[in-house]
């Protein structure tokens, strides 16, 4: 427990350093967008001297450090600007779409790690027989297997095919659990099943490498049964090396959500950010931009704590 706290105090005194250096990384790419928020805002019909007016009470001609301290002040007050007009405040925006973004990461992910661990463990104990190179084939065609191509795959044949699942739209969980569940269930598919397909090679290999160590010899030798030494001790020891995989594949997940929702027609940061660049919104882009990438960071400090609970002889980190 002592090594958690401290490893999460180290964390934490470094999140606001990388908080600090997304935001200006972001503020400081969208600077060279072609977009001009004064036309975007007045129209193309607008004069030069309205466009110019607009600049200046809006302060656009201020200098690239005082946008990005204004920028910084409005993040920690929630304020995040408006949109191009009809004007809505990119907040409001962001707290209705993020969490059925988080909910389609959450549920990739959930069957991203139940494929990987199953296959992964089945493909260890079955080395180099049948189902280790049947597991080894369909892995490789799943790591080869673009996500957007597996979607549309998916719907031609689970939804127009066999019409089991919707080929778009969003049920909220509050009105209909089945129907949320249906909704997301082909789009976490396409999201998860590259990622699990990744995953299960590295499971395998953590797992043979366990597997070949000479306590398990021993553990086996001296009468425990097989199940017990992998359930108790191969598998946990072997999950640390995935579980850091892990945290760099939310980081895919997170990116990938973005196009599957578009796919899909799922009202999630995806269709925002669509939006944001047809439209040459810089304001809603930047948002959008933002908040995943503190996502990922923030992911990753918690797979660092998962990280240490699996492997508690790690107490120096």
């Amino acid at each position: 427990m002592i090594a958690l706290l401290r490893l999460a105090g180290r964390r934490l005194v470094w999140l606001p350093f990388m908080v600090l250096g997304i935001t200006l990384l972001v503020f400081f790419v969208m600077q060279f967008t072609p977009t001009d928020a004064a036309t975007n805002a007045l129209g193309e019909s607008a004069t030069e001297a309205a466009k110019q007016a607009y600049r200046v009470s809006h302060g656009l001609t201020d200098p690239f450090f005082v946008q990005y301290f204004r920028f910084l002040g409005g993040l920690f007050t929630g304020n995040l600007g408006d949109t191009v007009p009809p004007a809505q405040p990119v907040t409001s925006l962001i707290s209705t779409a993020f969490p059925l973004t988080l909910q389609l990461t959450f549920l990739g992910l959930l069957i991203a790690v139940v494929l990987s661990l199953v296959l992964g463990v089945l493909a260890a104990l079955y080395r180099d027989r049948w189902p280790d190179q049947l597991i080894r084939v369909v892995s490789i065609a799943g790591i080869a297997t673009p996500s957007f191509w597996l979607a549309i795959l998916l719907i031609k044949s689970f939804a127009l095919d066999l019409q089991w699942f919707p080929s778009g739209g969003y049920v909220n969980p509050g009105d209909s659990f089945t129907g949320w569940l249906q909704s997301l269930w082909l789009p976490a598919l396409a999201l998860g099943i590259p990622v699990a397909a990744s995953l299960t090679r590295v499971v395998r290999t953590s797992m043979v490498e366990e597997l070949d160590r000479d306590y398990v010899r021993t553990a086996i030798g001296s009468g425990l049964p097989m199940r017990v030494v992998v359930g108790r001790n191969v598998l946990r020891n072997a999950l640390i090396t995935p579980v850091t995989v892990l945290g760099l594949r939310v980081g895919y997940l997170l990116g990938g959500a973005v196009v599957i929702e578009v796919i899909f027609d799922l009202p999630g940061m995806g269709k925002l950010i669509l939006n944001g660049v047809t439209s040459g919104d810089t304001n809603l882009v930047q948002g959008v931009t933002l908040i995943i990438a503190l996502t990922f960071v923030i992911v990753n400090i918690v797979v660092d704590m998962l990280y240490l609970l699996i492997n508690p002889r790690i107490r120096t980190v």
